[in-house]
């Protein structure tokens, strides 16, 4: 809204000069009408900033116009006419029309009424006789009649007081007077405000600026007014703000409707409102529909936490995001946010979540599918499975392994036929440590050779078994030179899980032989 300051300075303005200032005329007394010899002093208003030197006053009456100039801004009236001022390089003001009657009553008023203002009409006698009583009419109708004030008082006026208004004056004896009929008008103080827009059909997801606008008199200049802005069924958009703007910030398809705004005077006197203004928002479709994992390229650990993030290229207002499983033909579940990406997480992945994975995304104009994305599921580092089974059923089958060697080595030693009891010994080696008991290791570790291998049922799995060297053994011990031939450092058992039976399996010691009967194992032998 552009609310016109009394004075516009001269300035350059987009290449051009801005409008010149135009002043305004006030009267003291505020009566447009007096009596002959009475004298009305007029002010030639508006230069807030500077006082100048010089005024040219112009009086037109019967056809004729006279200039005079004075020294400051006041001339004195005693003649009837409208005149107006005139500084240099601003404007001619309105006219003001001024009566010198000789009427012995008079009806007289302000010289300019608008909305809102309070005015009074007052009934004037010439001469020394009081008025006893004041009648006052509207439009040929009486409106008032006391013989306590002689003044009329409208205190807020509207465009219905306009009209023809007179006085009529009563006097001691009984006589009585009546004015000259006096036209009172209205003057508008601001139109109609009429709301703007940036763009009545906006995309959403944008901002929207509002304007109220509307244009105050130059002789209401300072009158102060505040804006309210509004939405279809009086849903209020803003609390009443002396500023005529109002930034809708993210507008969105819902806030589509019919809009309007309010204009009111600080004092409540003057309310109107702008005609409605239809706003029609724009809903832009999902497009470019993608499927993303956390962790990237779909590569999860087993235990660990998988985010499948569905996100669009374009799309605009609340979207509906879906997960799905191509192999399972399974729904995932979905959510429903004012959003260009959601996210669905699996808190602990397993083997079983493993698989072919897609999106789609629909915010009213129906559903668009993203690409197909493969999950793998690996097991965890550390966790070897090796050719012997993980879990429980591993951890079995390697003490069960651990227990037979050693009852075989065991056995071994009792009997004095190990399994190296036909091979020929060679001698030490000079510098190395023997075991106590070469055929039999003091300490044995269970190996896996292979990891990430599923065993099924009737495989054969293999462990390697590796002897750990003790210290030297006492001197008490060095009579055992019948078992100093070094056995193989490494030993292969067999170990097959029975599919039925008793037992979870069996473990059997070969000789080295026995070894050369299987592919690609690789083994020593005794030195």
């Amino acid at each position: 809204m552009l609310l016109w300051a009394s004075l516009l300075f001269l300035a350059p303005v987009s290449g051009q000069l801005a409008t010149a200032p135009k002043p305004t005329i006030s009267l003291h007394p505020p009566w447009t009408t007096v009596f002959k010899g009475e004298t009305v002093n007029l002010t030639c208003d508006g230069f807030h900033f500077y006082a100048p030197e010089k005024i040219k006053w112009y009086r037109h009456f019967l056809g004729r116009e006279t200039q005079i100039e004075t020294l400051g801004n006041t001339f004195q009236v005693h003649s009837s006419g409208d005149y107006r001022c005139q500084a240099e390089g601003s404007q001619l003001s309105n006219p003001v029309r001024l009566h010198f009657s000789s009427d012995p009553l008079i009806l007289q008023a302000p010289d300019a009424v608008f909305e809102g203002d309070m005015f009074v009409l007052r009934c004037k006698k010439r001469g020394k006789e009081k008025l006893i009583a004041v009648k006052y009419t509207y439009n040929g109708k009486v409106i008032s009649n006391s013989n306590k004030t002689l003044d009329l008082l409208i205190p807020q006026a509207s465009s219905n007081n306009g009209g023809y208004y007179q006085c009529i004056g009563s006097v001691e004896g009984n006589y009585m007077f009546r004015s000259s009929t006096k036209v009172i008008k209205i003057q508008e103080l601001f139109p109609r405000p009429k709301l703007t827009v940036t763009a009545s059909q906006p995309t959403e997801g944008n901002s929207v600026n509002l304007s109220c606008e509307t244009q105050l008199p130059l002789e209401r200049s300072d009158t102060q007014l505040h804006f309210v802005f509004f939405r279809d069924n009086e849903v209020i958009l803003s609390d009443w703000s002396r500023s005529p703007e109002f930034q809708i910030t993210t507008i969105w398809r819902e806030d589509s409707g019919s809009y309007w705004c309010g204009a009111e005077t600080m004092t409540h006197s003057v309310h109107k409102r702008s005609l409605p203004l239809q706003i029609q928002v724009q809903r832009i479709p999902v497009s470019g529909v993608l499927l993303e994992t956390q962790p990237q390229e779909g590569h999860v650990v087993e235990g660990e936490t998988l985010i499948l993030v569905c996100s669009v290229a374009e799309g605009t207002g609340d979207t509906t995001f879906s997960w799905h499983r191509e192999d399972t033909k399974e729904s995932l579940g979905r959510k429903s946010q004012r959003s260009q990406k959601a996210e669905l997480r699996i808190p602990v992945t397993s083997e079983s979540h493993a698989g072919e994975y897609y999106c789609t995304a629909d915010n009213g104009y129906g559903h668009i599918r993203s690409e197909v994305v493969n999950i793998t599921v690996r097991s965890p580092p550390g966790n070897r499975s090796g050719l012997i089974a993980g879990g429980a059923t591993g951890v079995s089958l390697s003490i069960l392994l651990a227990a037979a060697l050693l009852f075989c080595c065991w056995h071994q030693r009792k009997s004095g036929d190990g399994f190296l009891k036909n091979r020929i010994r060679s001698p030490p080696t000079p510098g190395l440590r023997e075991s106590a008991h070469p055929t039999c290791p003091a300490a044995v570790e269970l190996q896996q050779l292979y990891s990430n291998v599923h065993r099924k049922e009737g495989d054969l799995v293999y462990s390697e078994i590796q002897i750990i060297q003790q210290g030297e053994e006492k001197e008490t011990n060095t009579s055992r030179t019948s078992l100093e031939d070094k056995c193989a450092s490494v030993i292969y058992s067999e170990v097959k899980r029975q599919l039925s039976g008793d037992s979870a399996g069996m473990v059997r010691c070969k000789d080295e032989e026995a070894m050369e009967s299987y592919e690609n194992v690789p083994h020593k032998t005794c030195p």
